[in-house]
């Protein structure tokens, strides 16, 4: 795997070319293997003999794994990802309150005046200065993290912060120091909003899980805790960040997809749901062990490698989505067909709340905007310097053309 990530979709098609199933080596020359084919991915997702939690890594147990690899934090924090059976079910059920059907829908009309105000400093934006903004920074950005903040009760002063530091650990080209303090740092500043929700507690999810207790009275530990919030914030605004970022991109390089969205033969769900399959905000998910020699595909993969998912391969694997998988088209049949959210008892949690806020910020964006389009070619744009997250770090555009 390459460290400094880059667009994926190339190496991907050569991976599938050759089987759903690919060994790959990790950062510090870590064995591991892919799972790239979309019927593949989907039977090893909801497989029972594949678990989640790091007892079953085989190269972590063995001491094998150094303490700053930059990949640890994806198998040693403590939170829903990296939990298995009624541990997975409990830590599910604390934070699954706050993403009901009903509790997302009362916050459409936060989401769209955010999404609003943000539209508004975009437009002061390019019109102070040579028209062109930043639509990741300015606007694909603190949407999604504000909402999520918001909803978790962490206070506007450690958005920024926070940010960073999500960057930090889930890149795959930095230092093990570096790695360290990134996540020393993230445990300490998570570590002062937990402990001001406990002082002052407020209708929000971090209070709800400080307070929480199970009907035996178990509640949820400290390190659990800080864990689920570390998840809860990476997973609650990087990926729609992404997704976001590569929805536009995708419509200011495919105009006549555009074109059927305002002429009304497409929706905006519509486009969500091709951009996930298309280019999905995640490329490989770290990870899933097998509990015992599993045989996926026709390929063993030997019980306690580490296994990324391969969510950006399977978008576009041609035995799945057809001779034309490459191809962004928003009227495709079976266009919700994706892994992208996941699948089985790890499904995302928070996927009505991404759906929302993508489909709110691409209508309100393209309305705001019609004539919006890059200000520099798609190819050039720089890309994340990691193969988890899948997207640029940038996105110039011209909001008027």
């Amino acid at each position: 795997m390459d460290p400094s990530g880059g667009c994926p979709h190339a190496a991907n098609a050569r991976l599938l070319s050759q089987g759903a199933v690919a060994p790959v080596v990790l950062p510090g020359e870590v064995e591991g293997m892919a799972v790239l084919g979309h019927d593949a991915l989907r039977e090893f997702l909801a497989h029972p003999d594949v678990a989640k939690d790091a007892q079953h890594f085989a190269a972590l147990q063995a001491g094998e794994i150094a303490e700053g690899w930059p990949l640890r934090t994806f198998a040693t924090v403590q939170g829903m990802t990296t939990a298995d059976g009624a541990d997975h079910r409990r830590l599910r059920s604390l934070v699954s309150k706050a993403f009901t059907p009903r509790r997302v829908e009362e916050l459409r009309p936060r989401i769209e005046a955010l999404t609003a105000s943000l539209l508004d400093g975009l437009d002061s934006a390019s019109t102070a200065g040579d028209g062109v903004v930043d639509l990741r920074t300015h606007f694909a950005l603190p949407l999604p993290m504000g909402v999520i903040c918001e909803l978790l009760g962490v206070d506007a002063a450690h958005h920024d912060r926070l940010h960073h530091l999500s960057n930090r650990i889930v890149a795959t080209d930095i230092g093990p120091a570096e790695a360290m303090a990134a996540n020393r740092e993230m445990v300490e500043v998570l570590g002062a909003v937990a402990a001001a929700r406990a002082e002052e507690p407020g209708d929000d999810l971090v209070s709800a899980l400080i307070a929480a207790r199970e009907a035996d009275g178990d509640r949820l530990g400290p390190h659990e805790l800080i864990g689920t919030l570390m998840l809860t914030i990476i997973a609650g605004h990087e990926t729609t960040l992404n997704l976001i970022t590569n929805a536009v991109r995708a419509l200011c390089t495919h105009r006549d997809q555009l074109d059927l969205v305002r002429s009304g033969e497409a929706s905006w769900a519509d486009v969500v749901e091709e951009t996930l399959r298309w280019d999905s905000p995640v490329s490989f998910f770290p990870f899933r062990y097998p509990t015992r020699d599993l045989t996926l595909d026709g390929t063993v993969i030997p019980k306690g490698t580490p296994v990324l998912a391969g969510y950006s391969a399977a978008g576009r694997d041609r035995k799945a989505h057809g001779p034309e998988a490459d191809r962004f088209d928003i009227t495709r049949d079976g266009g919700a067909r994706h892994l992208s959210l996941g699948h089985g008892a790890h499904y995302c949690l928070g996927a009505p709340l991404a759906r929302m806020e993508s489909t709110a910020a691409l209508s309100q964006l393209f309305a705001r905007f019609p004539d919006l389009d890059l200000a520099v070619p798609d190819a050039e744009l720089p890309r994340h310097a990691s193969f988890v997250g899948n997207s640029v770090q940038a996105l110039p555009v011209r909001l008027h053309g």
